[in-house]
């Protein structure tokens, strides 16, 4: 924390995001706000083309840590904290997050998506982030990789191990004990349930859950959200169907329960023996959520403002042959898409194992692809958030 003598002459950005070791530029210090009003000294080089608006109409950048001095300190700075109480702290289950922390983790999600497509944005240069994956993953282990290295950092991966000392037989507390000595904060995905947080116990730096088998996967519920947000405009007011094999995928596990904080109507399609575990839905009903299920997508895709697909895991079936009964329960086509609103939005956390037609792809309702994208956004701000730079 800052002292009282100190808040007085160093910027509220410049002590977290962005802050560099030269001095900006003679024309960047000179360039004002519309008003003429100077620049800090200390502001970092970018704040001139990106925080300061050109156009005085134009809403300035949506999170207060990315805004100028005087915008952080006026009617954004009472929930400006939010993000940086998260310093250092694990990343567990969806059940840490409030709608607050959504606001704030969002609005900077979607200003470092502005600014790093405009200039490099390194303010975790100097830190590193271990990468432990004990299933196979593409999108986020890919998205956490480029979220730490488009803000500076650098990454200790771990995908094979086979190769690692696990196959001598090393317990996973000993693994990530270990892995944590070479990294400022760990990224774990593990094949058993509760095994990120028994894995936290152990940690003396902060670790962000990847997925824990059939549990959770709450970095995947935050870019689903703000994916509807950033699609739709508001997650507020939605009828949200959920369609897939709901018993075992942790994404809708995550994403049903952090809906809740909105008010949203939800549907739960599944065939018989792949419904949503009771457990989530009995606290679905116990937050006064409208949600009924149903067998068949016909019933919710006129009424569905997002229709959110899952595969069936195959990898979480004992037995073969039920895993081949129910694979193609359901499939949406674009003839299925001809009965759903004009402007909802189709979702899928990926890979697709033929629950949705390529031939949706070209449907302007199809986020599928976006929603990847969204991924790497919210990633960077929760890395940002965790390494105490927000």
């Amino acid at each position: 924390r800052i002292s009282a003598k100190s808040a007085a002459v160093v910027p509220r950005v410049s002590g977290s995001l962005g802050a560099r070791t030269r001095s900006p530029s003679p024309d960047l210090v000179r360039t004002g706000s519309q008003d003429g009003a100077a620049m800090s000294p200390k502001a970092p080089a970018y704040v001139g083309r990106v925080a300061q608006p050109q156009d005085p109409k134009r809403p300035p950048f949506k999170s207060p840590l990315m805004a100028t001095e005087s915008a952080v300190h006026s009617s954004m700075m009472p929930t400006a904290q939010i993000l940086s109480d998260f310093k250092g702290h694990h990343v567990l289950s969806v059940k840490q997050f409030n709608r607050n922390f959504l606001h704030q983790l969002f609005n900077l999600a979607h200003d470092l998506r502005v600014l790093s497509s405009r200039e490099p944005v390194d303010i975790l240069r100097g830190m590193s982030m271990a990468s432990i994956f004990y299933e196979p993953s593409t999108r986020t282990s890919c998205s956490f990789t480029a979220a730490m290295q488009r803000l500076g950092g650098t990454v200790v991966a771990v995908q094979d191990n086979t190769n690692s000392s696990v196959a001598k037989g090393e317990t996973l507390e000993d693994f990530v004990r270990v892995m944590e000595r070479y990294a400022d904060v760990v990224v774990l995905r593990h094949p058993e349930q509760g095994s990120v947080q028994r894995a936290s116990v152990m940690m003396s730096k902060p670790i962000i859950n990847a997925g824990d088998g059939a549990g959770e996967h709450p970095t995947q519920a935050l870019l689903d959200v703000y994916t509807i947000r950033e699609e739709i405009g508001t997650v507020n007011g939605l009828t949200i169907a959920l369609v897939g094999d709901l018993k075992h995928g942790r994404t809708v596990h995550s994403l049903a329960e952090l809906v809740t904080l909105y008010d949203v109507k939800l549907r739960l399609v599944a065939p018989k023996g792949l419904e949503m575990p009771r457990q989530i839905v009995d606290l679905i009903v116990s937050r006064r959520i409208n949600v009924s299920e149903h067998e068949s997508v016909d019933d919710v895709i006129g009424d569905a403002d997002v229709v959110y697909v899952t595969r069936v895991q195959k990898e979480r079936f004992e037995d073969p042959g039920t895993y081949e009964r129910v694979k193609s329960s359901y499939r949406i086509t674009p003839e299925t898409l001809l009965k759903a609103k004009p402007n909802m939005i189709l979702m899928h956390p990926l890979p697709r194992t033929g629950e949705i037609s390529e031939d949706c792809d070209l449907d302007p309702r199809s986020v599928y692809f976006r929603q990847a994208e969204h991924g790497m956004y919210v990633r960077m701000a929760l890395l940002a958030a965790v390494l105490g730079k927000a």
